[in-house]
């Protein structure tokens, strides 16, 4: 049983999620308010948040950073706001996913479950540290070095580099990125993969022009492979 924690001011969107997450085995909490909401999830320390962004008191962004400062706790936003830039400032923001309303309860619980499912008690059998040229990540630990220089990663970026690095050599295509690092069917958020892609190059040091370590194999996929 996951124990849920659920921040939406709609009262009807409300008891609505609560009985049917409930109906499906979870255990829930619930907040109308993002305050609330943040003192309980440091209160009851749930396993999965689902977090409305308009809410009354302060956007849902907002609460979401102010979480992410003194939590990890998995978060799975529930927006209206379908606009690709505004849920790629959620993803920045530390989300790690998002569903779009209208939902259903169905759909909702099963991003909650695939969320649940990257975490302790769904990690598979893997050589503890992975190695491709200078790049050093522990699974374990969750710590990435490139030439030995620690690389901050948001939670996102570690799972998609670690699943690159897995492959090291192998070309992935966005479509397994989205259904193994996002658990998400393939189709219209294929650029939020790129979006991150960027970002880990930024880190990395190189550029889509001048690549080191992702190379981009145009209409195919991405390919990690040591530097030359």
């Amino acid at each position: 049983m996951a124990h849920l924690l659920l921040i939406e001011d709609d009262a009807a969107i409300r008891t609505n999620l609560l009985r049917a997450l409930r109906e499906r085995g979870h255990a829930v909490a619930s907040s109308p308010t993002a305050m609330d909401g943040l003192q309980t999830a440091l209160a009851q320390r749930p396993d999965l948040v689902v977090l409305d962004l308009g809410l009354p008191d302060l956007d849902g962004k907002e609460m979401l950073r102010m979480l992410r400062a003194v939590s990890t706790v998995p978060v799975i936003v529930a927006t209206a706001r379908d606009d690709e830039a505004e849920i790629v400032k959620v993803l920045d923001a530390g989300a790690d996913d998002y569903v779009v309303k209208p939902f259903t309860a169905a759909q909702l619980d099963a991003r909650v479950r695939a969320v649940l499912r990257r975490g302790p008690a769904g990690e598979r059998t893997e050589p503890a540290e992975i190695v491709v040229g200078g790049l050093r990540m522990d699974a374990g630990a969750r710590t990435a070095s490139l030439d030995g220089v620690a690389l901050d990663l948001t939670p996102r970026e570690f799972d998609l580099l670690h699943h690159l690095a897995q492959r090291a050599g192998q070309v992935v295509t966005k479509r397994e990125l989205l259904s193994e690092v996002w658990q998400v069917p393939y189709g219209g958020a294929d650029k939020t993969v790129d979006v991150h892609l960027s970002w880990l190059r930024r880190k990395l040091g190189e550029t889509a022009q001048e690549p080191r370590y992702l190379h981009t194999v145009r209409g195919v996929g991405i390919r990690l492979s040591e530097p030359s």
